[in-house]
């Protein structure tokens, strides 16, 4: 009787915990919150207790003194840190709720990745719920993406959706509600990061940063280097033969170079998928084409390389980066409709 009066007070959401940022839809409102999923923790005579989050504790990766510890509580998709996590989600719902947080009591929808198991599952619905939710329900990462690029997920037409985000790329085919077939790979914008650190490291000595890795691939990243003049950029790091800092420029051909392996699992996972699929469910995405969402389908070039590599049209959904949070959203907002996609980790 109490949850139900707490939940007057509340806000129902939807909450898009991913490995690089986390969006926050709030039923009646849309997306209210999109912040970095960055803890940073302070070291209190031993116990570490919570100092910044989201936008304040990314700018502190990498800048931090030796009492303050900045980390990314999940990873892959799923939990990690699992007291950072459960501190990042209260704060999130708290701020969400302004000064009500002593009533907040909402009812939580996450997404997680269709390849997490069940502990894993279970971890992120108890801090979901340490964190003072009152009803938490998980739902399918791919499904709550095809229904945020407003793919006919609940008719009997086969719908194919790619979804590359900070920890995990999830692809899968839908039909009548339900997931046909799916493949789950821990490879993502975080990979692609690590993958051209290691590229500049091992071809020019040069070590650089997580930040600077992903400013690099924002600005001129690639799956496949560009015809005509290829773009540059001047990054900064620290000479490996040297040990002092130094500055070299990067050609967008050479980051295409160096994502080439993330590139070509990304690739082999949605092959796997086609080749998985019922004949009448594939007949449908030769018509439709694969959609793809999540930040890393902003990657330049990567459309044509997955339309060349499968022979089949691919298409960027409208705001590819809030997709998921958007479709976990309008699973809020319609429940008794959609409630069928959601279940809970008991």
């Amino acid at each position: 009787m109490l949850s139900k009066v707490l939940g007057l007070f509340s806000s129902d959401m939807a909450i898009d915990l991913g490995t690089a940022n986390t969006l926050v839809y709030v039923y009646g409102k849309g997306v209210v919150l999109n912040e970095p999923s960055v803890v940073a923790l302070f070291n209190d005579r031993g116990s570490m207790v919570p100092y910044a989050f989201g936008n304040q504790a990314k700018m502190m990766l990498g800048r931090t003194p030796a009492d303050i510890h900045a980390i990314r509580p999940l990873k892959d998709g799923v939990i990690a840190d699992f007291k950072a996590a459960e501190e990042m989600i209260k704060y999130f719902i708290n701020t969400v709720h302004n000064k009500r947080s002593f009533f907040a009591r909402p009812r939580v929808i996450v997404c997680v990745p269709s390849g997490s198991t069940q502990v894993e599952r279970r971890a992120i619905q108890e801090a979901v719920e340490s964190a003072g939710a009152r009803e938490v329900y998980l739902i399918e990462e791919p499904m709550a993406a095809a229904i945020g690029a407003n793919l006919p997920v609940t008719e009997p037409t086969g719908s194919m959706i790619v979804d590359i985000g900070g920890g995990t790329t999830e692809v899968a085919v839908i039909s009548l509600g339900g997931i046909v077939y799916a493949r789950s790979i821990r490879v993502g914008g975080d990979t692609m990061d690590e993958a051209i650190i290691s590229y500049i490291r091992r071809g020019h000595n040069l070590l650089i940063g997580e930040s600077t890795a992903e400013v690099v691939k924002k600005e001129i990243g690639a799956a496949c280097a560009s015809g005509g003049k290829s773009h540059t950029m001047e990054i900064k790091g620290r000479d490996l033969l040297k040990g002092i800092p130094k500055e070299m420029s990067l050609s967008e051909a050479q980051v295409a170079e160096s994502l080439s392996e993330p590139i070509n699992q990304i690739i082999t996972a949605v092959r796997n998928v086609l080749e998985c699929s019922p004949p009448e469910l594939s007949a449908d995405i030769v018509d439709r084409g694969i959609v793809m969402t999540g930040g890393g389908a902003l990657l330049k070039n990567l459309d044509k390389v997955l339309s060349d590599a499968t022979g089949l049209p691919v298409l960027l959904a409208e705001e590819p980066l809030s997709c998921v949070a958007f479709g976990t959203g309008r699973v809020l907002e319609n429940f008794d409709d959609l409630k069928h996609v959601l279940f809970r980790q008991d």
